[in-house]
């Protein structure tokens, strides 16, 4: 496995980053209570420094026409995605213009239109044989998790190769769940949580290759929808890569609308990729 610099996620001028030269970019997660105005410039200053191609924001709606107006464009939304109410928009500024286009656009086009022909409300599941079962993560899993993780991810924009990092996010606001089989983890996923906006992104779906074609991610999805809601969740959405006819058709199969595409967006499996968002009102 590549040893892996992974970006910082901090507090900066008032919003919540990640950034680094992983992603060669700038992550604006959330806004809090920083004055939009003045955070673009500290942006801009930023990425200038220290040389990113791209700043990316997830924002309030009613603040997007800020970002617009400094060369920011939408590339997704989700609907009522704060406190089940605000939508949430997703802007791009790029500040190298050829990681503006897709070169694979043509193989990108197909996978969601594949996608979009398998959608349904409710998937079809097949039962789990009866050595599997589906449970929550506790911290004692996470160095399996981990070497699991490894095993399928040469790089991940988390470090979720670090099962203190596991530990940590566990104990906070992520709830993870695995496929056993046999008492052997063979498949993982995440529910990361914003309680106080009611919204949780259903991530870093794993499976390894020799247990792939058993309808674990599926399995995984409808299980955490099961949990979220007790969390006070509204909404949930992923970031799933736009390559990926696999992961796309699992939230197309589970009622889960698309939401936009983000170019050249995030450093997954070795290249940075362009990222499909798919959201669903719980």
């Amino acid at each position: 496995m590549t040893n892996q610099q992974f970006d910082t996620i901090e507090q900066f001028s008032g919003a919540t980053i990640q950034h680094g030269k992983m992603n060669e970019r700038i992550y604006l997660m959330k806004l809090n209570d920083a004055d939009p105005k003045k955070l673009i410039v500290e942006l801009d200053r930023l990425a200038q420094i220290q040389k990113y191609t791209k700043i990316f924001a997830k924002i309030p709606v009613n603040k997007a026409d800020y970002f617009y107006e400094h060369g920011y464009t939408k590339e997704g939304e989700i609907p009522r995605f704060f406190s089940g109410s605000t939508d949430a928009v997703f802007a791009g500024k790029f500040i190298d213009l050829q990681r503006k286009t897709a070169s694979n656009q043509d193989e990108l086009d197909n996978v969601l239109e594949l996608a979009k022909s398998k959608q349904t409300s409710q998937p079809e599941l097949r039962p789990l044989a009866d050595d599997t079962v589906i449970r929550v993560c506790m911290p004692d899993d996470a160095s399996r998790m981990s070497e699991l993780y490894k095993e399928v991810f040469p790089t991940y924009p988390f470090p979720i190769h670090d099962p203190e990092y596991l530990c940590d996010t566990m104990a906070t606001h992520i709830m993870y769940f695995c496929v056993e089989v046999n008492g052997v983890i063979v498949a993982l996923s995440s529910a990361e949580m914003d309680r106080k906006n009611g919204n949780c992104e259903m991530t870093d779906f794993a499976t390894l290759p020799k247990w792939r074609g058993n309808q674990f991610a599926l399995h995984l999805l409808y299980r955490m929808e099961q949990e979220v809601p007790s969390q006070g969740i509204q909404t949930v959405y992923t970031i799933a890569r736009a390559v990926s006819p696999g992961m796309n058709i699992v939230f197309a199969k589970s009622g889960y609308q698309f939401g936009g595409c983000l170019i050249n967006n995030t450093n997954i499996s070795g290249t940075i990729e362009s990222m499909n968002i798919w959201y669903k009102p719980l």
